[in-house]
């Protein structure tokens, strides 16, 4: 049975569960008794640590060793250059049309989600813009990796050490290297069995939400999974079709078409590592991009372009502040804190790509670096996984559009030079 088929699973059972408590204690319109409830708030809690365990190391490794990996040679050229260029900025229209609309919408502001409210905070991300910037830079990186609240602080440290081990001959920046890609990937082998008790997670933490709350829950939910659905497609419609535009001067809907087989992998596997080899042959043999700039733009875009996943990170961070922030006058979202959840999610989404329910990370890390409880990430699980589907499409659209504007700008002919065929995967682009 799929992962997201046993977090469903357990998600329904998890409510069904807390319904019968609520039964069994004799009145369905109130909470179900705490020590009924205890032990499913401990495994919760227990699962929550061990998420907490992840965050640093496969942040630091999964950065170093993506960074390490293009951040040298001709890598760093006018070619990559381009394509940086325009993964930074789609991931930054992302973020900041998420931050607009839910400050808009304010969908956390007075929801009930059953989450405990902390009688006191300690915000570790600064509440003004120069305290953001000035805590950016770590004084000390050992005691930055020793506190989870220091998240930003990894995240520069781990650019700079993977820019320059890319930088250093052999044989020590090769070291450094492989040091950390064999870290990354066995503690990507830890992440995957830690992820394999989400199921367990969600379970316990839905009996205890609906245990408390009951069904009204899933209101506020519904509408923070409609606000994120239209971001996501306003950003895919209309934000990657402008640039594509305005950059590239090519069709967007002709360049739709030509990518359709890829955006429905990408939808359909809810993967853009498993999505690549499929864009890559949309790009090519549907699109006219060049195998010179498609096997560089769009792997290096499944590394680091995530504009989906930042664009929702973005949102569930702010959604879990405005509701803290509502019930509770010890905690004030400042924007001071809405700019460094933009510049975390930014940061953070260039090696997030490689991690396995990367959003589950990183909202876990942007939340405790604001001080804030991050029990509420596993709620958000109860609405992930359409929405996950989405996010992955828009990345790989968002790769994919990179891909003709830089090839359009290195000469590429694209939407021109296609090959002919029988309709299919390796047929020509849409009708002109």
């Amino acid at each position: 049975m799929k992962l997201h088929t046993r977090i469903l699973l357990g998600m329904a059972l998890g409510v069904v569960v807390g319904l019968a408590l609520r039964a069994f204690a004799g009145d369905l319109s109130a909470p179900a008794p705490e020590s009924w409830l205890a032990p499913f708030v401990l495994a919760a809690d227990i699962f929550l640590r061990l998420l907490k365990l992840l965050i640093v190391p496969l942040i630091l490794t999964s950065i170093v060793t993506g960074i390490s990996g293009i951040g040298g040679g001709r890598d760093f050229g006018r070619l990559g250059g381009k394509t940086l260029a325009w993964y930074l900025t789609t991931s930054v229209l992302a973020i900041l049309l998420g931050l607009v609309v839910v400050n808009l919408f304010q969908p956390g502001t007075g929801a009930d989600l059953g989450l405990e409210i902390p009688k006191a905070f300690e915000p570790g991300a600064g509440s003004t813009f120069g305290e953001v910037l000035g805590n950016m830079v770590p004084p000390n990186a050992f005691a930055a990796l020793a506190d989870n609240s220091k998240m930003l602080q990894v995240i520069i440290f781990a650019i700079l050490l993977g820019f320059f081990a890319a930088r250093t001959p052999a044989p020590h920046g090769p070291r450094i290297r492989e040091f950390f890609e064999s870290a990354f990937e066995v503690i990507m082998r830890l992440a995957g069995w830690v992820m394999s008790l989400v199921p367990y997670g969600v379970f316990a933490l839905m009996v205890k939400v609906v245990g408390q709350t009951g069904l009204e829950v899933f209101k506020p939910l519904a509408l923070f999974m409609g606000i994120v659905a239209v971001t996501l497609t306003v950003h895919a419609t209309v934000t990657l079709p402008l640039l594509l535009r305005i950059l590239g001067r090519i069709n967007p809907r002709r360049w739709a078409g030509a990518m359709s087989p890829a955006l429905v992998t990408a939808f359909t596997t809810s993967s853009s590592a498993m999505t690549l080899p499929v864009t890559l042959e949309c790009a090519e043999k549907r699109g006219g991009v060049s195998n010179r700039n498609a096997s560089f733009v769009l792997p290096l875009g499944a590394t680091v372009n995530m504009d989906g996943t930042a664009l929702y990170e973005c949102v569930g961070v702010l959604f879990l502040s405005q509701y803290y922030a509502s019930h509770s006058p010890a905690f004030e979202l400042t924007l001071g804190m809405q700019f460094f959840v933009v510049v975390t999610a930014l940061l953070a989404s260039i090696g997030a790509a490689g991690i396995p329910s990367a959003g589950l990370v990183l909202k876990a890390m942007i939340l405790k670096s604001l001080g804030l409880p991050d029990d509420g990430v596993l709620l958000l699980l109860a609405v992930d996984r359409p929405l996950d589907m989405m996010r992955t499409a828009v990345n790989v659209w968002s790769d994919s559009c990179g891909a003709a504007v830089v090839a359009k700008s290195e000469g590429d002919a694209v939407l021109a030079e296609v090959s002919t065929g029988p309709p299919g995967l390796s047929g020509g682009p849409p009708d002109r």
